[in-house]
C-alpha cells in the first residue's frame, strides 16, 4: 500500500490535513466496523484497510500540535530575536523589503522534518522486524516522497526494497523478488554494500530458477 493508496482509502486527495485525515478514518471506520457489520467479511477487511491507511498516514503527516510545539521550542529563540530586532528597527525604505524572501518557509521546518524523518525510522525498523513488509515498503516510499533529497532515507527504502526481495526469495516468488531487489539497486546505486548484497541475493535466484 503506497501513500497515494492510502489516501485514496480515507476518500482524500493527496496532501490532506492532520485533521481531515482524522475526521475521515473516524466516520468510515464507525461505518465499517466489524461490530457495525458482524457478519461481513467485506466490511470486516475494508476495516483493516482503513486501519492500515491511517496508521501510515499517522507516520508521515504530523499533527497541528506537533508543528506548533516545534516551532515555539526554545531552540527557536535566536530566530526569535531577530524577529524582534527587526519589529523594532525604524522603518526603512529598502531594508526590510529587499531581506524578505518571497515565500518564506514555516518556522523550524527542518526540525520538524527530522524528528517525523527519526520517528518514521523506528517505526520502518518495527515493519520490518515483524516481517509486514508491504507496509514497511510504504512507509518508506511515503517518507522518500517528502524528502527526495534526503540520502539516509534513500538507502533506508532501497535496504527496505532488498530485504522484502530477499524474503520473496525465502517464499519462491522469485519473478517479484527480482522486481524489488531491482528497484534496491535502482533507488541506491551508489551504496557499494547494498550492491554487494543484492548481487548475493541474485545469485540465488538464480539457482532458483
Amino acid at each position: 500500500m503506497d501513500l497515494g493508496d492510502c489516501y485514496r482509502l480515507l476518500g482524500l486527495r493527496t496532501g490532506a490535513s492532520f485533521a481531515d485525515i482524522k475526521s475521515s478514518y473516524r466516520r468510515l471506520a464507525q461505518q465499517y466496523h466489524p461490530d457495525t457489520n458482524p457478519d461481513d467479511t467485506k466490511a470486516k477487511d475494508k476495516f483493516i484497510a482503513l486501519t492500515e491507511a491511517y496508521r501510515v498516514l499517522l507516520t508521515v503527516v504530523p499533527s497541528e500540535e506537533t508543528v506548533q510545539r516545534v516551532s515555539q521550542s526554545p531552540k527557536s529563540g535566536h530566530e526569535g530575536t531577530k524577529a524582534t530586532r527587526q519589529e523594532k528597527a525604524p522603518k526603512t525604505k529598502t531594508t526590510v523589503k529587499t531581506e524578505k524572501p518571497p515565500t518564506p518557509k514555516p518556522p523550524n521546518i527542518v526540525e520538524i522534518e527530522q524528528r517525523l524523518k527519526w520517528k518514521t525510522y523506528e517505526q520502518l525498523q518495527r515493519f520490518l522486524k515483524e516481517k509486514r513488509f508491504p507496509q514497511a515498503i510504504a512507509l518508506a516510499e511515503a517518507l522518500s516522497e517528502r524528502l527526495p533529497g534526503d540520502a539516509e532515507v534513500r538507502q533506508w527504502q532501497a535496504v527496505a526494497y532488498q530485504i522484502w526481495g530477499r524474503a520473496l526469495i525465502n517464499e519462491n516468488q522469485l519473478l517479484k523478488a527480482r522486481i524489488y531487489l531491482k528497484k534496491a539497486l535502482k533507488t541506491d546505486p551508489n551504496n557499494k554494500a547494498l550492491w554487494h548484497e543484492v548481487q548475493r541475493d541474485f545469485q540465488r535466484l538464480e539457482q532458483s530458477f
